[in-house]
């Protein structure tokens, strides 16, 4: 298997915490997929800044002094919410159902202080719409950023990538650490996750880890729609703000020409 391939368990992720990734590996994170079973209460007190993001289900979180009741049904037709915390501070979650979360934590010595995003804090937006015959149009959540949360030491965000179509394209890369989780529309979906010149397939369940400043397109298979949960780690004194293009693709941005279309569509 591929090293920057994660694969999920055989069987499926158990109740409990699984760690995915550390942050001593190369994307400089603890990654992990938690579930909860129905009127589990978990508390935390972590040493790291921690995200976590629902994915499914419904809860009752507490971060300090904060409170909210989340909940989760769909992965592409509802925006995230995250209970997100600096060191230090207490996270408790009752499960009023099974609850399925991403637990993303980084070493952070900044006083950041807690706060739970509901949906409608989440930022979304249509993206490559009218380019290349719509080949690369998506939904781009953004959770936070250097924006909304500069003592962060992450940056947090999903993708809905259209069946059949494209994102992170035009092609693009930049010097920090990312991840990419995955879960498909269907469970039998799947798509391809390229790493400069490689070309990895990716299922349900499945984790990308990019690192080095390589291009990092992706696609989904015809008939399935695939979303993916990306994690941006900082750098020490280059924080992540934005991405570069790769030069050779970047002709789809203007917009004038809508690429190959064969005569005999025409």
């Amino acid at each position: 298997m591929h090293p920057a391939l994660i694969r999920p368990p055989a069987g499926g992720f158990p109740f409990g915490e699984t760690a995915l990734c550390h942050e001593h590996d190369d994307v400089a994170v603890d990654f992990a997929v938690v579930r909860q079973r129905a009127g589990e209460t978990l508390a935390r007190n972590d040493e790291k800044e921690c995200a976590w993001l629902l994915l499914d289900g419904q809860v009752e979180a507490t971060a300090a002094d904060q409170h909210a009741s989340l909940a989760r049904a769909s992965l592409f037709d509802e925006r995230p919410s995250v209970v997100h915390v600096g060191p230090a501070t207490a996270v408790t979650l009752a499960a009023r159902t099974d609850v399925e979360w991403l637990l993303v934590r980084a070493s952070n010595t900044a006083r950041l202080a807690p706060r739970i995003f509901r949906p409608g804090d989440c930022k979304s937006e249509p993206r490559g719409r009218g380019l290349v015959q719509d080949a690369c149009l998506r939904v781009v959540r953004l959770v936070f950023d250097l924006d909304n949360r500069p003592e962060s030491q992450l940056v947090l965000g999903e993708v809905i990538n259209l069946a059949g179509r494209w994102s992170s394209y035009p092609p693009h890369h930049h010097g920090q650490p990312e991840l990419y989780h995955y879960r498909f529309s269907k469970p039998q979906g799947y798509g391809h996750a390229e790493l400069g010149d490689e070309v990895l397939k990716v299922r349900s369940h499945d984790t990308v880890k990019i690192t080095g400043a390589v291009d990092h397109p992706q696609v989904a298979a015809p008939g399935y729609g695939m979303y993916y949960a990306w994690i941006v780690r900082h750098r020490p004194n280059d924080p992540y703000r934005g991405f570069t293009f790769a030069n050779d693709h970047a002709w789809i941005l203007e917009g004038k020409d809508v690429g190959f279309v064969p005569k005999e569509l025409v």
